[in-house]
């Protein structure tokens, strides 16, 4: 509802896409990326709130993925975090699909979501 008549401007927040940099708003890299993929993988993010799990989350993602050349983002931006429908945290994104979500996963169970997903 507007004011006085006037029109409410929509804002749209550019970020870059995880894997290849293209500049997209942020609701088109939620249902997409770029299609850059290393093994099958685009993208994976963990989501978090910056506690000492989500941290610890995105300690174990990154060795899980070490040596694949697939980078890991981290994002702490709650709309964003809304977007995925994560409901808690930490939350694991791959290839943009919310795969687990409230739960502080080992290297070995991220390596097997990895390649769960990457089959898809």
């Amino acid at each position: 509802m507007a004011l006085f008549g006037k029109k409410k401007e929509e804002k749209k927040e550019e970020t870059s896409c995880c894997c290849c940099g293209g500049e997209q708003t942020v609701s088109e890299s939620v249902s997409t990326c770029c299609g850059k993929t290393v093994d099958g993988i685009c993208c994976i993010k963990v989501l978090g709130s910056g506690c000492k799990a989500c941290h610890q989350l995105y300690d174990n993602t990154v060795n899980a993925v070490e040596g694949m050349g697939v980078k890991v983002e981290y994002i702490t931006d709650l709309q964003k975090i809304m977007e995925y429908g994560a409901m808690s945290m930490p939350a694991l994104v791959i290839n943009e699909k919310l795969v687990s979500s409230g739960k502080v996963l080992k290297p070995a169970d991220i390596l097997a979501l990895i390649k769960n997903t990457s089959k898809i």
